[in-house]
């Protein structure tokens, strides 16, 4: 997927991969990347995002030069980095198991590598205090490694990587091993870390939560290739296909027919005005609707609302999710919020009930 850019972003781009295939060779070859072009800018947050095997983790290999690209070019700042070794390049990666060394203490190991270039001790050493106090270790500084928690480890990592200030920082799934409550917490952790230090971070994850949470841009992956890239807003509210639709978020996807602007659900309901995506011609069509985008209530249905029947009802503290079953036969999940008392009043399960669709919610999907 080829993106253009504007002449004045194009100079904001930090790592410019153009055209890049990577194909493992050998009686069954794998095409782990096909013809992958992407912009990321200077001083980004940029999330590749996809499941296992879209390539997302291949991609972050052949930027940090572990893997040499098959076809294709790489460029850092304007310069091609395609043929440098890993060392020759001014970009530092963060690895899911972080890599420490257990016997030193959280000091020597931000400073190792300072030390293996050649720094000056002194230079070493306030560096090292700098690095601690941007990932609030200084109280640890002396203890070792190995003694530290899942998330005081992953805080070195990340503080020995940003020591010699590189111009990129790869994450390769760094939050993968942590519990749910300390991933949350280092979410938040990473992105401020990546706006004090004004550097271009490149972020390897399958989960949406993290892609959504942290990056000012996402890439979703799929087969090698990227489907599509945006903010999070645009990519869960505006999903180019049903893949990225599916994939981000909770989904109902509805066929309709695409009319002069407007769909008309199997479901009923009327027309809904929207826009199509580039290439889509009327006709049949698979639309979109998030959960949280429909309400439910009891009653006879009047103007655009569908008419459904309860099938369960699932109480989640902030939120009720509602499980219907709409007139066409097509299944259905409304997200009522419970701080306004919306899933209170429902119908039970069996009986009929009526689903509104809030206005612009109905989105055109290419399959």
């Amino acid at each position: 997927m080829s993106t253009p850019v504007s002449e004045a972003a194009e100079a904001q781009v930090a790592i410019d991969v153009d055209r890049v295939s990577k194909i493992f060779p050998g009686e069954d070859a794998v095409r782990a990347l096909d013809d992958v072009s992407v912009g990321i800018r200077r001083n980004e947050f940029f999330t590749l995002l996809g499941p296992s095997g879209c390539g997302k983790t291949t991609l972050l290999r052949i930027i940090a030069g572990f893997e040499p690209p098959t076809m294709g070019a790489l460029r850092l700042d304007g310069t091609d980095i395609s043929r440098l070794a890993p060392d020759q390049r001014p970009i530092n990666t963060v690895f899911q198991n972080y890599a420490l060394f257990p016997h030193m203490s959280v000091a020597r190991n931000i400073g190792f590598g300072l030390e293996m270039l050649g720094k000056p001790k002194r230079e070493v050493n306030e560096t090292v205090d700098r690095m601690l106090k941007l990932v609030q270790m200084e109280a640890l500084k002396s203890r070792k490694t190995s003694a530290l928690s899942g998330g005081q480890q992953q805080r070195v990592a990340l503080a020995r990587a940003l020591a010699p200030h590189p111009r990129v920082l790869l994450l390769d799934e760094p939050l993968s091993a942590l519990d749910l409550k300390l991933r949350k917490e280092m979410q938040i952790e990473l992105k401020r870390l990546q706006s004090e230090t004004g550097i271009t971070f490149i972020f390897v994850t399958h989960d949406q939560e993290e892609a959504l949470t942290m990056s000012d841009r996402i890439a979703v992956m799929r087969d090698g290739r990227i489907l599509q890239i945006g903010s999070p807003r645009d990519i869960y509210q505006r999903p180019a296909e049903r893949f990225v639709a599916n994939f981000i978020g909770e989904s109902n996807f509805l066929d309709a027919t695409l009319s002069a602007g407007h769909v008309t659900l199997k479901a009923g309901g009327g027309a809904f005005a929207v826009t199509a995506p580039p290439g889509v011609a009327d006709g049949p069509v698979s639309v979109l609707v998030r959960p949280e985008h429909a309400a439910v209530r009891a009653g006879s249905p009047a103007g655009d609302e569908l008419p459904a029947t309860i099938r369960n009802v699932v109480y989640s503290g902030d939120a009720t999710t509602i499980h219907l079953e709409l007139g066409s036969g097509e299944l259905f999940k409304a997200k009522m919020s419970n701080s306004t008392g919306g899933g209170a009043t429902l119908p039970s399960q069996g009986e009929p009930a009526v689903v509104t669709i809030a206005p612009g919610a109905v989105t055109v999907l290419k399959d």
